[in-house]
């Protein structure tokens, strides 16, 4: 089941005001040149914000995400139209052939169990065309990201258009071993209207453990990148298909 922060309707609309700056997705766009990729799995693709700009340059793109609400915000982005939505889990995903799957943001961390992580990377290897690649960015576990999860430090507040002014903040709540929880909390200081806490587990998989689950779902790393806008705490895994090699360009 997707967290509340994306399938309640109303989180789900406040998302992106609350993160309005995504220059974290230049990378996605980026490698999509440096690839070749002409058609593009967006897995998790939340409100469809790399999506639509993908599908705006041209690219195929299919955005799959298990939350409705969110979809629908997608649905109401401009260029919207050009992208095929699918909701569900990668084990949803109809026939596909696709020369690239992305995983942005804490999407290849949501899947805490080695069963759901290894389901996934078996769907997502399934709709990729032989020589295709898995790209996606993944904290880094040494850095302990969480230790700044906290309602002063992460603390935004922002006026949204039809809400008035908007508090978010995130506070961890528990962890144990790879595994962090934590909350995330929305008011609406202009409106006497509560909102759910949306409660979060993500896992941080060492860059071994990413290598060996990668290799058991028969795909090569070919290289691992640090993510350019957060250096030292995120890093972005190139990952190929096995089973064949088609025209994509090759970044080693």
């Amino acid at each position: 089941m997707p967290d509340l922060i994306f399938s309640d309707p109303v989180l789900a609309r406040l998302y992106d005001p609350l993160d309005p700056v995504r220059d974290d997705l230049d990378a996605y766009l980026d490698l999509v040149d440096e690839l070749g990729a002409q058609s593009v799995l967006d897995v998790g693709c939340g409100t469809g914000s790399l999506a639509v700009l993908l599908a705006g340059r041209g690219a195929d793109v299919v955005g799959l995400d298990p939350a409705a609400a969110s979809l629908e915000v997608a649905r109401g982005k401009p260029g919207a139209d050009r992208v095929r939505w699918v909701e569900g889990d990668a084990a949803a995903l109809p026939p596909l052939q696709v020369d690239l799957a992305v995983m942005t943001g804490n999407v290849a961390q949501v899947f805490v169990t080695d069963e759901d992580w290894a389901a996934t990377l078996t769907a997502v290897h399934r709709a990729l065309r032989p020589g295709g690649w898995l790209v996606f960015e993944t904290r880094v576990p040494e850095r302990e990201a969480w230790r700044e999860w906290d309602p002063v430090r992460s603390r935004v507040e922002v006026d949204v258009p039809g809400f008035g002014r908007v508090a978010s903040w995130t506070e961890v709540t528990a962890v144990d071993g790879p595994l962090v929880t934590f909350d995330s909390h929305v008011e609406l200081l202009d409106r006497d209207q509560p909102l759910p806490v949306s409660t979060s587990t993500l896992r941080f998989r060492s860059q071994a453990e990413l290598g060996t689950s990668l290799g058991e779902a028969d795909f090569e790393v070919s290289e691992v990148r640090e993510a350019p806008d957060r250096p030292g705490r995120e890093l972005v895994v190139l990952a190929r298909r096995s089973g064949g090699v088609g025209a994509l360009a090759d970044p080693t």
